[in-house]
């Protein structure tokens, strides 16, 4: 005898579309449009009311039980998804892609993003003077393979380290926001204290289908080039870290296009604790004042900020690297050189985050803006540069360049002060395009045209009170009281009647109504258009603007040691070929700006 069926509980045609989503993305909260809303449903829902503090409500019934349900207005939906995402939540994004008028259903809807701690590009959400790290670890016997990708900014690299100790101090160094590890991943206890951490698949983790991912996305044949094919743990961690970003962003990633080895030998070694006590660029409570960073940081720009804290926890052993320095800084010195290019690079602003987004394609019209004043602050900065005599400072601005025509082709497509959003329109500046400019003009000067029409039929038809007017729900109308409404004009054709009045339409009004009521609509998808051109344009030189972020990321981090010398009397070490370690009149740079007294400097040697 058959078993009974369980009749299934009935849903709605929209609760079963959620389901289904929600189906696909088990662990994400789904944030799903409906309006002027992002709504939670179920868990999510009693999830999102706990971690934000919005009223938990609930929708109708589905399948016989109440729906729990939270809500938030699109509009501030940032805030929101900001403090779920440092809680160490991710989410998915779920948008209306059908149109509601023509829909017969619910709306067409679907996951456009997926919204992790590493996994940032927003500039509303990230730190800026912190990198935001997505990192994966492979791990055989006790033996790790690391990758870190910085999707912000497009920095991806690899290492491999021995023993639980290296590890341990590596995840110190990189604070990851988001880790990815095997489900079968069995040193746990390592990553107490980091939020963020997602088990993946152990075939995720395969080497072939890795080593694949990785030459795809960097368009080589094999990872030579970069000095990792041989790092088995590393590639493994890599592979399955980038098909995650792949995965979260929808997209294929085009501004990582570079892989760096990081050698564990090529640095000053520090375990955790030591970074810990040391109070690098975090003090011992989680902040940021106090430390070696709050005193060395007085850079002109976020991605200065950045570069200089990958610096300072990583000192490189490289005698040689650190000298080249040494001479770019005393160059800087030199006649106070560091001083213009200082105020000239806070023009350039952060743009390395701004090209990821760029490739991304979610800049924002005020992105393409600070893009322009950077790029017109960019002949002034190579003057500025060129009395500087350092041979590093020559090469770091040969790196940099000009941009004229993108700087000229910014000037005149986007506005001085451009809106949050394109969408509303309002960004493309007037003269860049004439069929746009044709557009808004019908649109913007629909008044002006009305006032003209009223006055000449007021002269035509001798009414004196008759009026031009418009509605949402019939248009544009002329209205005549009905007691001269026999008096209307052969050409008028009646479109209403009212309790004391009659109202027209003329086939020149009608023909002005059908250009103004889709003008708006057709300005808007063209401005869309002509603004995609633009992202286009500037995304086709990606490859030399992304290098030249970096040199100025690197200028600014040697200008902000030039004015750290001058202001606290700072003097470059000496290096020679002996062992041993002299330091005379020492003060320590964190406990002297905390003194109100003089510090008194100490000597010590080692040898």
């Amino acid at each position: 005898m058959p078993a009974p069926q369980t009749e299934q509980p009935k849903h709605t045609p929209m609760m079963q579309q959620y389901l289904k989503i929600k189906g696909e993305h088990p662990n994400e909260l789904v944030f799903y449009r409906m309006g002027d809303f992002y709504e939670l449903f179920y868990e999510d829902a009693k999830k999102a009311a706990e971690l934000l503090d919005i009223t938990l409500t609930s929708r109708g019934q589905s399948g016989g039980n109440p729906i729990p349900m939270a809500g938030i207005p699109y509009h501030s939906a940032e805030n929101y998804i900001a403090r779920l995402v440092r809680g160490g939540h991710s989410l998915a994004i779920c948008e209306q892609i059908g149109d509601p008028a023509t829909s017969k259903g619910p709306v067409e809807r679907k996951v456009v993003r997926i919204v992790t701690p590493g996994t940032l590009s927003d500039e509303a959400f990230l730190e800026d003077r912190r990198d935001n790290l997505l990192a994966a670890i492979f791990s055989h016997k006790e033996s790790f393979g690391i990758a870190s990708l910085d999707i912000s900014s497009g920095r991806f690299a690899v290492s491999e380290l021995a023993g639980l100790e290296a590890l341990q101090g590596e995840l110190q160094r990189l604070r990851p926001a988001e880790i990815l590890i095997s489900e079968d991943f069995p040193y746990g206890e390592i990553l107490e204290g980091f939020t963020g951490i997602r088990r993946q698949g152990p075939w995720l983790f395969e080497e072939d289908s890795a080593h694949r991912i990785i030459t795809q996305q960097l368009q080589v044949k094999d990872l030579t080039g970069f000095g990792c094919e041989d790092l088995h743990l590393a590639i493994c961690a890599a592979g399955c870290l980038l098909q995650y970003a792949r995965e979260t962003q929808r997209t294929a990633l085009p501004h990582i296009r570079k892989l760096s080895r990081e050698r564990r030998e090529d640095a000053v070694i520090l375990d955790a604790t030591s970074r810990r006590n040391l109070e690098i660029d975090t003090n011992l409570m989680g902040g940021t004042q106090h430390t070696l960073a709050w005193v060395m940081d007085r850079t002109a720009t976020a991605m200065g900020a950045r570069e200089l804290r990958r610096w300072l926890n990583r000192p490189l052993r490289d005698v040689e690297t650190v000298k080249h320095r040494q001479q770019a800084v005393s160059a800087l010195l030199d006649g106070f050189h560091y001083e213009p290019v200082h105020d000239l690079l806070k023009k350039v602003g952060d743009i390395e985050r701004i090209l990821s987004r760029v490739a991304l394609r979610s800049a924002r019209p005020r992105d393409l803006a600070r893009l322009r004043d950077a790029f017109q602050a960019l002949p002034e900065l190579q003057d500025a540069l060129k009395p500087v005599n350092s041979h590093h400072v020559v090469k770091l601005a040969t790196t940099v360049g000009e941009y004229p025509e993108l700087a000229d082709l910014l000037e005149r497509a986007i506005i001085d002060n451009p809106p949050v959003v394109v969408r509303d329109g309002g960004v493309i500046a007037e003269g860049f395009d004439e069929e746009l400019d044709d557009l808004r003009n019908i649109s913007e000067n629909a008044g002006q045209f009305l006032l003209d029409v009223e006055t000449r039929e007021r002269e035509r038809t001798g009414i004196s009170t008759l009026k031009v007017g418009y509605n949402r729900v019939h248009g544009y109308y002329i209205e005549i009281s009905r007691a001269q409404s026999d008096q209307a004009p052969v050409d008028y054709i009646r479109r209403q009647t009212l309790k004391n009045a009659e109202r027209f339409i003329t086939p020149e009004l009608k023909e002005f109504e059908d250009k103004a009521l889709s003008a708006k609509s057709r300005a808007l998808a063209r401005e869309k258009g002509l603004y995609d051109d633009v992202l286009e344009a500037v995304a086709e030189q990606l490859a030399p603007l992304q290098d030249a972020a970096q040199a100025l990321a690197e200028l600014d981090v040697l200008s902000n040691f030039a004015e750290r010398a001058t202001s606290l009397r700072f003097t470059a070490p000496e290096f020679t070929d002996q062992p041993g370690f002299n330091v005379e009149e020492s003060r320590h740079p964190v406990v002297e700006q905390l003194l109100s007294e003089p510090f008194v400097p100490n000597n010590l040697l080692m040898d």
